[in-house]
C-alpha cells in the first residue's frame, strides 16, 4: 500500500499521518484485501463499490458523496492481448485507488519522482495522472505512421504483399486505443462536470486542458486508422492490376491460339477426299499459315497496346 499528501510534490507519509490531517489533499493505493479492511476509515459514503475483479473499461460514476470508477488501461507493447485493470473511489478530500495489478502505484512513483506543483491540488494530479496514461502514445503512432509510408512504397514498387498482416494489426491497435479514448473523455467529462463539488471552479481547468489534449490524439489516432484503410484499399487496387494484366495475357493467348486449334481441327478429321492430304507442300503451307497467323496477332495487339 502506499499513502501520499499532495505538497509541493507527492510526499509519502503514513496511514494515521493521512487520515489526522485535514488540510492536504491526498492520494492512496491499496490492494482489494487492503480497501476491504481500510475503507472505513476514508468515509467517502460510497453507495456503488467498486468491483476490481469485474473491470471491462474506463469509467466514472458519480454517487451521492463520492465518485467511484474503473481503469482499463491497455499495455501499449500488446495493447490487444493486455490490459492494467484497477479502480478507485474520490471524494472532496482525495482519491483511492484499489490496484491489484501494480500499474497506479507505478504511475504515481513517476509522478512523485518528476512533477513539482506550485499550487497542489487534487484536480492538478488527476490531469498529471490521466497524462501519464497517453503520454508515450504520440511517438507509438508516429512509429506506426512512418511504417505504413514504408509499406505503402513497398506496395507500389510491387513488394508489400507479406505487408498486409502488419497493417490489420496495426489497424486492430489503433481501433482498440480509440476505444480507450472515448472512454477516456467520457470519463474526464464526468470530472469535468463536478456534480458534487469536489473540485474548485478555478481548478477545473486542467480537466478542460486534458480534454483539448485528448481530443488531439483522438484525432491523430482517427488519422493513423484512415491511413492504414488506405494502404489496405492501395494494395487491393495494386493487386487488382495484377490480376488484370494477368487476365489479359491469358486473353491474348487464348486469342492467338484459336484459329491454330481451328486449323488443327480441321486437318484433324482426315476426310478420305480432303484435297490437301495428296498435296505434297500441304504440310509446311499449314506450317507457314500458323506462324503467320501468330505474327499477325502479336502485331496487332502490340499496336492496340494489349501487350
Amino acid at each position: 500500500m502506499g499513502y501520499y499528501l499532495l505538497e509541493e510534490s507527492m510526499r509519502s507519509c503514513t496511514a494515521e499521518e493521512l487520515h489526522s490531517q485535514s488540510k492536504r489533499k491526498y492520494v492512496a493505493v491499496l490492494t482489494t484485501p487492503e480497501w476491504k479492511r481500510e475503507r472505513d476509515r476514508f468515509d467517502m459514503g460510497i453507495e456503488l463499490e467498486p468491483d476490481v475483479g469485474n473491470i471491462h473499461n474506463t469509467k466514472a460514476e458519480v454517487n451521492y458523496d463520492s465518485m467511484t470508477g474503473t481503469f482499463q488501461i491497455p499495455d501499449r507493447e500488446h495493447i490487444r492481448e493486455r490490459s492494467f485493470l484497477f479502480a478507485f473511489a474520490l471524494d472532496e478530500k482525495g482519491i483511492v485507488f484499489i490496484d491489484d495489478s501494480g500499474k497506479a502505484e507505478q504511475m504515481i512513483g513517476v509522478i512523485q519522482r518528476t512533477k513539482r506543483w506550485r499550487t497542489p491540488c487534487l484536480e492538478r494530479f488527476l490531469y498529471d495522472f490521466l497524462e501519464q496514461i497517453v503520454d508515450h502514445d504520440l511517438p507509438i503512432m508516429e512509429h506506426c505512421e512512418e511504417e505504413l509510408d514504408r509499406i505503402e512504397d513497398d506496395i507500389l514498387a510491387g513488394k508489400g504483399q507479406h505487408n498486409m498482416a502488419r497493417v490489420n494489426k496495426i489497424r486492430s491497435d489503433i481501433r482498440e486505443l480509440l476505444v480507450h479514448y472515448e472512454q477516456i473523455i467520457d470519463m474526464t467529462q464526468e470530472l469535468e462536470e463536478n456534480e458534487n463539488g469536489f473540485f474548485s471552479e478555478a481548478n477545473l481547468r486542467y480537466m478542460h486542458l486534458f480534454m483539448n489534449r485528448m481530443a488531439r490524439r483522438y484525432d491523430s489516432a482517427v488519422s493513423l486508422r484512415d491511413h492504414t484503410i488506405q494502404v489496405r484499399d492501395l494494395y487491393n487496387a495494386q493487386l487488382e492490376v495484377r490480376q488484370n494484366r494477368t487476365m489479359t495475357l491469358l486473353t491474348v493467348v487464348t486469342t492467338i491460339f484459336m484459329p491454330l486449334t481451328l486449323i488443327a481441327g480441321w486437318y484433324g478429321m482426315n476426310f478420305r477426299y480432303m484435297p490437301e492430304l495428296e498435296w505434297r507442300l500441304g504440310y509446311p503451307v499449314v506450317i507457314v499459315v500458323s506462324i503467320l497467323i501468330v505474327v499477325f496477332c502479336l502485331i496487332f495487339f502490340k499496336k492496340k497496346k494489349w501487350l
